[in-house]
C-alpha cells in the first residue's frame, strides 16, 4: 500500500466510455502494471487514480502501535505454555484481528525462496507471463493486474499471481517453472501451519481443537503473490485499496517491512513479518467474537 496524502490533488473523473476504453486498452496489453513501469511511464493512466478520501486514513500511519506477536515455541511440550498461547491468540483475534507468529516451524530459507520465486515470475519476459494472463479465476494458474479490473471504481497499482494449491492443486507442469518447486514446498508447510492455527483458534473459542478443521475451515489454500512496482505518481494511487478478507484465515508473507498495513483503533499500523489475519467468514462463524479488520 502506498502511503501518501492527496489533499492538494484534484481528480477529475472521466466518462464511463473513456474509462471503459482505457481499461480495455490496459487489459489487452496483458503486461500489467509492471509493463507500464518497464515502458518508462512518468504519468500513470487515469484508471489508477484513487478518490482522495481513500488516502485520509492511509496517510496517518502510526508506527508506535504494533500488532501482537505470538511465540509458538513450546506449544507441544507443556500444557501451561499451550494454554498461554491460546489465551494470546484469543485476545489478538478478539481485539485486533491480526497477529504475528514466530517459531512457526517454516524455515526462513523457505520464506526467502518463496519471495524470490514470486519475484522471478514477475521478472519473466512479458511474452512468457502472457501465457498465464487471465481474468478467469477458474483457471489453475492466474496472473493479472486487478481481479476486479472492470468493476472496481479505481484500479490498484499492483499485479497479482495466484493459484489454488489445495484441496485440488494444479498439475505441477501447469505452474511456472521459476517458482514451481517452492510453491509446492511452501504450500505444504503453510497448510500445516494453517491446521495448527485453526486448532488454537478452536481452543480460543472454547471448542474441541479439531472443531474448525472438521467443519472445513482448513481444506483450501489459495496462494497469492502480489507485486507492487515503484509508482511515478504515488500520491494518486494505492497498491491495494482498504478492504477486509472474505475468507477464514490469511497467512501473509511480506517481502519487506512497510507493505501490509492494518487498521487498528482508527490507526494504520505496520505489522511486518509473517502475519495471520482473521477473515470475514471466521468472524461470522465465531458469532463476532473474532474480528475481521480492514487493512
Amino acid at each position: 500500500m502506498f502511503v501518501s496524502s492527496t489533499d492538494e490533488v484534484s481528480v477529475t473523473p472521466k466518462t464511463d466510455h473513456d474509462r471503459a476504453s482505457e481499461l480495455k486498452a490496459f487489459d489487452d496489453t496483458k503486461a500489467g502494471v509492471k509493463g507500464l513501469v518497464d515502458a518508462g511511464v512518468t504519468k500513470i493512466p487515469r484508471i489508477f487514480y484513487q478518490p482522495p478520501d481513500e488516502f485520509e486514513k492511509a496517510s496517518a500511519l502510526d508506527k508506535k502501535i504494533s500488532i501482537p506477536v505470538i511465540d509458538l515455541e513450546g506449544l507441544f511440550k507443556d500444557t501451561a505454555i499451550r494454554n498461554g498461547i491460546v489465551d494470546r491468540v484469543r485476545e489478538a483475534s478478539e481485539t485486533c484481528g491480526f497477529f504475528q507468529v514466530i517459531n512457526h516451524c517454516i524455515p526462513v530459507s523457505v520464506l526467502e525462496e518463496m519471495n524470490n520465486g514470486i519475484h522471478r515470475f514477475y521478472e519473466l519476459d512479458t511474452e512468457v507471463k502472457k501465457e498465464f494472463y487471465t481474468l478467469d479465476h477458474m483457471k489453475a494458474v492466474v496472473y493479472n493486474s486487478n481481479f476486479d479490473l472492470y468493476s472496481a471504481p479505481a484500479t490498484n497499482w499492483r499485479d497479482t499471481f495466484m493459484c489454488y494449491m489445495a484441496p485440488n492443486p494444479p498439475n505441477p507442469e501447469d505452474l511456472p517453472v521459476v517458482c514451481r518447486d517452492i510453491l509446492q514446498e511452501y504450500s505444504k508447510l503453510v497448510m500445516k501451519l494453517g491446521i495448527l492455527l485453526f486448532e488454537l483458534l478452536s481452543e480460543a473459542l472454547g471448542l474441541n481443537p479439531d472443531h474448525l478443521k472438521d467443519i472445513g475451515c482448513a481444506e483450501g489454500l489459495l496462494a497469492l503473490g502480489h507485486y507492487y512496482p515503484t509508482c511515478p505518481e504515488p500520491e494518486l494511487t494505492l497498491g491495494t485499496s482498504k478492504h477486509a478478507d472474505n475468507d477464514f484465515l490469511t497467512v501473509l508473507l511480506q517481502h519487506h517491512i512497510g507493505g501490509l498495513q492494518v487498521l487498528h483503533k482508527n490507526r494504520w499500523i505496520d505489522p511486518g513479518a509473517l502475519v495471520v489475519n482473521i477473515g470475514d467468514v471466521l468472524q461470522l462463524i465465531s458469532n463476532d467474537r473474532f474480528v475481521s479488520v480492514e487493512h
